[in-house]
């Protein structure tokens, strides 16, 4: 969940600056970058409960804390909501504030600080019931309850949640309302993905934007439908001046798609059985990642006809964009089958495989600490019947979880659930699932590769080769050999690639240039990979112990050694 719109310190005009406001805009009366914090807290706090690393715990509780203190600042007593001002949301630029009289933004109660935050807190406490911090768990607690008591005065009558609320109580993001009239698609989709809102109130957020096809015209999630009449670059109307180019409607933080809110969104529907939404999202970003248009954001609501991020400016690379938010999605789809919620003590697993698929296997391992946990699902329905660890029977509690004690678990488990009861009929989709280029036939060909690497290419991929070999002599440095594995595989991919028919596109074409760009970014990729490495082994040399050390020394031994 990555800050999205920006997020550089800055003025506006290249000069850094030391404290952290969103960068995209007018800076000079932008609020401090609040919910962006929060959705640092809840990133790095599922990290620390995922590896249970005490060192890591003590290393980055008391930053946390501060986080928290920082955000606390902000919270009105009147009625525990948080009173911030322009640019401080997650989607930074997109939230004004509230226009005052004078013509200048001050602040209201933002949803999603409250949403995000509350998250944070949630994942919070069960830090501090793993260390045993018994007076700072008070207070966490203390500040979680008052967070959550407080997020129904940010509900609309419908029954979800407004985008921002101002001081006198005029609430922005409520339909059919003569003005903030639009539906807010990132903090709905938050509060049911990060599990803030109860069961009752996540139907009726889903019901709303299920009932709203303007929020959804390309299957993904839009950010808000219609446009925002409430930005500070053009309050007052959605049209007209001050919303052209980036801030038409549809291109970026004003109704623009996001990979990571589409993950959120695919985190919703699986929360609430909605295998159909899963699907249409998970089809369209496979067609676009075979595209090799990865945008972010998407234009155009989504269609992305023209990008006017990735089609023009410094950051294009031909016809190729692949950009790390959209990585998101299917990591989003494969989470939401278990719905995985670490806690201080357990695991909890609540599944939701769809109905199209009888049998599971998951054949990489969950991580849990120090644990790894391989799983599988005979997929009978939406209620647990049984689960078996390494063949031996585990006492259900509840047909619609399961709580893995930490203590109780082997090092490996394998872990066999079966369900039963059957799913609703789910809407048969007559989807043109995205099979060229076929990656089954591309693994098939690696091995029969005959295509040659690229001069620039050649000597940093016999380097690694030897590299490889250097370090299979010795124990340990295993993350060392990962590192040259994944480099070497880029090479290989790169000789694939040339050979490859990458067919004819879905939404963009495959032209012969787009092609050429393509391999040329294979290329790049390859060159990277040896090159971070190459940092690396530099790091170590000036920074690293004298085992780190010697290795380095190893590898620039067979990096300055000139091919006969």
């Amino acid at each position: 969940m990555a800050p999205r719109g920006g997020g550089r310190g800055g003025d506006g005009g290249g000069k850094k600056e030391k404290f952290k406001k969103q960068g995209d805009g007018n800076i000079k009366i932008h609020d401090w970058f609040y919910e962006a914090t929060a959705a640092g807290l809840v990133m790095q706090a599922e990290i620390l409960l995922t590896s249970r690393d005490s060192r890591a715990i003590q290393y980055y509780l008391p930053k946390m804390e501060r986080a928290c203190n920082f955000i606390e600042q902000t919270r009105d007593p009147k009625n525990n909501l948080f009173l911030v001002g322009p640019a401080s949301t997650l989607l930074a630029p997109s939230y004004g504030g509230a226009k005052q009289a004078d013509g200048t933004f001050g602040k209201g109660y933002l949803a999603g600080l409250s949403v995000t935050y509350l998250a944070a807190l949630d994942r919070m406490t069960e830090l501090y019931k793993l260390t045993g911090d018994k007076k700072k768990l008070s207070e966490c607690t203390g500040r979680r309850d008052l967070t959550k008591k407080s997020l129904s005065l940010l509900l609309t009558p419908s029954g979800y949640f407004v985008k921002s609320l101002e001081t006198n109580g005029i609430k922005h993001g409520v339909l059919g309302q003569k003005q903030y009239a639009y539906l807010e698609g990132v903090v709905n989709a938050d509060a049911v993905a990060l599990r803030v809102a109860d069961y009752n109130t996540s139907m009726k957020i889903y019901d709303q934007i299920a009932a709203f096809p303007a929020i959804r015209p390309f299957d993904f999630l839009l950010t808000n439908a219609p446009g925002l009449d409430d930005t500070y670059w053009n309050w007052g109307n959605t049209t007209g001046k001050g919303m052209d180019g980036i801030h038409e409607f549809g291109s970026w933080v004003n109704g623009g798609v996001w990979g990571t809110v589409e993950g959120r969104a695919i985190l919703m529907y699986y929360r609430l059985g909605k295998f159909n939404d899963v699907r249409r999202s998970a089809l369209r970003a496979m067609k676009w990642s075979k595209d090799f248009r990865m945008d972010a954001p998407w234009s155009q609501q989504g269609e992305n006809t023209h990008n006017v991020w990735s089609d023009s400016g410094q950051h294009r690379f031909g016809g190729v964009a692949v950009m790390i938010d959209n990585f998101a999605i299917p990591a989003a789809t494969i989470r939401g089958l278990f719905d995985y919620e670490y806690r201080s003590d357990c695991m909890v697993l609540r599944p939701k495989i769809p109905s199209a698929i009888s049998h599971y296997e998951q054949k990489q391992p969950i991580r849990f600490g120090a644990k790894k946990l391989f799983l599988s699902c005979e997929n009978g329905g939406e209620k647990i019947s049984s689960v078996r660890i390494n063949g031996k029977k585990f006492n259900l509690t509840s047909e619609n979880e399961i709580a893995f004690l930490y203590d109780q678990l082997p090092s490996t488990a394998n872990i066999e659930i079966k369900t039963t009861g059957g799913w609703h009929e789910e809407e048969n989709m007559d989807t043109d699932y995205p099979r060229t280029p076929s990656l089954t036939d591309w693994y098939n060909k690696r091995a029969a590769s005959k295509s040659d690497l690229p001069e620039p290419l050649k000597k940093p991929f016999t380097d690694l080769i030897k590299f490889k070999e250097v370090l299979s002599r010795l124990d340990g440095w295993e993350n060392e050999k990962a590192f040259v594995e994944v480099a070497i595989k880029s090479f290989e991919d790169y000789r694939i690639r040339c050979e490859f028919d990458p067919g004819k596109g879905y939404f963009r074409p495959i032209t012969e240039d787009r092609e050429k760009d393509i391999v040329k970014f294979y290329e790049r990729t390859a060159s990277a990979m040896y090159q971070g490495l190459a940092n690396k082994m530099n790091f170590y040399s000036k920074n690293g112990n004298d085992e780190q050390k010697k290795i380095a020394s190893l590898f620039f031994e067979i990096q300055n050694h000139k091919s006969r």
